[in-house]
């Protein structure tokens, strides 16, 4: 098994790491059309891409929802994306039988936040030797974290292996079908000493509260403010954000996704922002 080709989730690293691509892998046309523009904006403004989406949505709202194209389909997709411009690929993996072949074509295997507790499925996905992204779930206190990033850990350690892993804060569930970002969740998430990364869209979704009632909803408006607050907090190693060239006619998360323009208003915010706030948490240990 290869391991990724450079490191990918680095502490305190000299730029940001930007986990973003469609919600959903629903043609080899949308990856291209949404990979291309995000490829350039990395070169712009210097940050660390990861091109990002899901093979299968296996929490859909409804059993009437399209989970996607499968695994096998999506990993011929990825594995021409991957060598004909050059980026990282993140997926998620739901049972521990899709972390190889998932691991044999992309360099970051996602733990969805439903799935955050499953001590096997996060040590198969660590075994493989790729990058581990851990969602925290909506359910999760941030300090309980800790304990997952030290699976992570152990199992990289019991197999010999120096994996990157991250953790990644997506909101809390705040009564039904809504979510609330806690800014103190950052500085007790690191003290797993693991890189931590703010899923932007994710944090905007109102958790199967869509008017059709078949689905999730989101209020995107509130990405810009809630990634900004994030990133002042000066804890985050980079960003989640889901990018559809027309959101509307996206397969999930339509509500919740950004467009292409969208994206790249806030990067062109968040990047020099970003390095701006690296020192800001010197001060804090002076108030413990």
């Amino acid at each position: 098994m290869k391991t990724a080709s450079r490191p990918i989730f680095i502490k305190n690293g000299p730029r940001p790491v930007v986990i973003a691509g469609p919600c959903m892998a629903e043609s080899a046309e949308l990856l291209e059309a949404t990979v291309v523009p995000l490829t350039r904006l990395a070169r712009e403004l210097d940050f660390h891409l990861v091109f990002k989406s899901s093979f299968d949505k296996a929490n859909r709202s409804s059993i009437e929802g399209y989970r996607g194209p499968g695994l096998d389909q999506a990993m011929t997709w990825f594995s021409d994306i991957k060598s004909r411009y050059g980026v990282q690929i993140l997926t998620d993996v739901h049972e521990t039988v899709q972390c190889r072949p998932a691991a044999e074509v992309c360099d970051v295997l996602q733990i969805p936040a439903f799935l955050c507790r499953q001590t096997d499925l996060i040590v198969e996905a660590v075994q493989t030797g790729r990058a581990v992204n851990i969602k925290k779930g909506q359910f999760m206190a941030p300090h309980a974290m800790a304990n997952i990033a030290a699976k992570a850990v152990a199992a990289a350690e019991a197999a010999n292996l120096d994996v990157d892993v991250a953790l990644t804060e997506r909101g809390a569930s705040f009564g039904y079908g809504n979510l609330v970002v806690d800014m103190r969740a950052f500085p007790v998430m690191a003290k797993s000493g693991t890189p931590l990364i703010f899923d932007i869209t994710h944090s905007t979704q109102l958790p199967g509260a869509a008017t059709d009632g078949k689905s999730s909803g989101a209020d995107r408006e509130f990405a810009p403010v809630l990634a900004r607050a994030a990133v002042a907090t000066g804890y985050l190693e980079g960003f989640f954000l889901e990018v559809h060239p027309e959101p509307a006619k996206a397969k999930s998360d339509k509500e919740a996704q950004l467009t292409i323009p969208q994206a790249e208003a806030m990067l062109r915010q968040l990047v020099p922002f970003w390095h701006s706030c690296r020192k800001l948490t010197e001060i804090d240990s002076k108030f413990v």
